[in-house]
This record gives structure tokens, C-alpha cells and sequence, in this order.
């Protein structure tokens, strides 16, 4: 991938020094998963940060002999840097829910290339505390209607990874139980709300493209700020 594609497709590296970004893409690995294929084992974080160029995939983690998703990621996301910054060990997965391809880069390579370039150590933590207050916000919709949580969740999909579409802006069809478990209510209330949000014509679901097409985000965005 050229350098002008890969910083326009990951917001990290915008305003990123062309030759440093090229030294890093010269030394990244391409791979390719299918659906349901493990990406990244919990043994294996730490050792590189990855970069999905097309695709979908879930982070999750074991909770109770249960496999809980806690993240979605599509286009244009990364993962992994965590791991390669505090140099923990994780306790977490990640899974291809679609076809995916990605990009990886050692934390060796990434750690070098990151402080060689002041304004790349700049976004990298603009990026880390925009996570944070994301995570915060989450937080704070703890104890609010389901119906408004999964909006949320919806919203926050479409605007960081949808496309944009004449009508609207299309997602994955997550299935609904990572979709449950990252908005934080249950399976039967995200079937039924999503249901309802069907029959209103906010959204419209179909299976044969795998996409959720969010018709009238407008509406999702005024539910999701209740």
C-alpha cells in the first residue's frame, strides 16, 4: 500500500513524515482471514500492532468460561498498540467476523518509528485519549434504556467505520450477540430493538450483503443523545 493511501485511510498517520511512513509500510506484513479465523491469539499481543485495511473484526474476552466481545473494529482501525506500549500480557482475542485483510508491524519497528516522529507521538496520544473518553462515555450510559445504548453503539459504528451510502451509511451485520455484549444489555432486548428499529425504517438489514444499512442516522443520533 502507498503512503498516501495508508495515512488517509488511518487517521494516526496523517501529517506523518512521507519517508518515515514509508520505512514502516516497507517493513509491514500483509495477511488475509476469513470469517470466523482467529486474528490475533491472547498469547501473541504485544508482539506487533495490527491494521485492518478491509473487513470487520471482534475483540473479546474471556469472562466466566464465556467469550464476552468488548470491541468491534472495522476499516481503518487499529489494535495491538496497548500491549506494545505498557508491554503486558493480554487476556484478550481478536476474530474475524468478515473477510479481513490487515497489515502488521512489530512492536519493535513501531516503537522506533514512533519516536522518531514528534507528530506521530502527537496523534498517537490524541488517538489514546479520544479511546478514553469513549470508553468514559460508555460508561456513563450504564444505566440508561437499552434502546438508547444500542444506538450509541450503532452511531459510534457508522460514524468510525460506515460507508457512506445515498441514504445513509452502511455497517457490518454484526450478529446480534457481539452486538449485545459491546453495547452491555441482553441478547432479547437487542433482537427486539433492532427489530423495532427495522419496522420504523431507521434501519434496514440485509443478509445476502452482510450489511446493516443505517437509513435515517439522524433519528438513531436523537435517540442515542436521550
Amino acid at each position: 500500500m502507498k503512503t498516501e493511501a495508508f495515512s488517509e485511510l488511518f487517521p494516526l498517520f496523517k501529517g506523518a513524515n512521507p519517508e518515515t511512513l514509508g520505512g514502516l509500510l516497507s517493513n509491514a506484513v500483509k495477511h488475509e482471514y476469513p470469517p470466523g479465523r482467529a486474528v490475533v491469539m491472547e498469547d501473541s499481543w504485544g508482539n506487533a500492532i495490527y491494521f485492518v485495511v478491509s473487513g470487520w473484526v471482534k475483540v473479546r474476552r474471556l469472562s466466566n468460561d464465556r467469550a464476552v466481545s468488548m470491541a468491534i473494529l472495522g476499516r481503518g482501525a487499529f489494535f495491538g498498540e496497548m500491549a506494545i506500549l505498557d508491554e503486558s500480557p493480554r487476556s484478550n482475542d481478536v476474530l474475524a467476523l468478515s473477510p479481513v485483510r490487515l497489515l502488521s508491524v512489530t512492536a519493535q519497528r513501531f516503537i522506533q518509528t514512533l519516536f522518531k516522529d514528534p507528530q506521530l507521538h502527537h496523534r498517537m496520544l490524541q488517538l489514546m485519549v479520544r479511546r478514553l473518553r469513549q470508553t468514559n462515555h460508555r460508561y456513563q450510559l450504564r444505566n440508561r434504556q437499552p434502546a438508547v445504548k444500542l444506538a450509541n453503539t450503532l452511531v459510534e459504528l457508522a460514524e468510525n467505520y460506515g460507508q457512506k451510502t445515498a441514504e445513509g451509511k452502511d455497517i457490518f451485520n454484526i450478529p446480534y450477540e457481539d452486538l449485545a455484549d459491546v453495547t452491555d444489555i441482553t441478547l432479547d432486548e437487542t433482537s427486539k430493538i433492532m427489530e423495532k428499529l427495522d419496522s420504523k425504517g431507521w434501519i434496514n438489514i440485509d443478509p445476502d450483503r452482510q450489511t446493516i444499512h443505517l437509513i435515517n442516522l439522524k433519528h438513531l443520533i436523537n435517540l442515542a443523545s436521550q
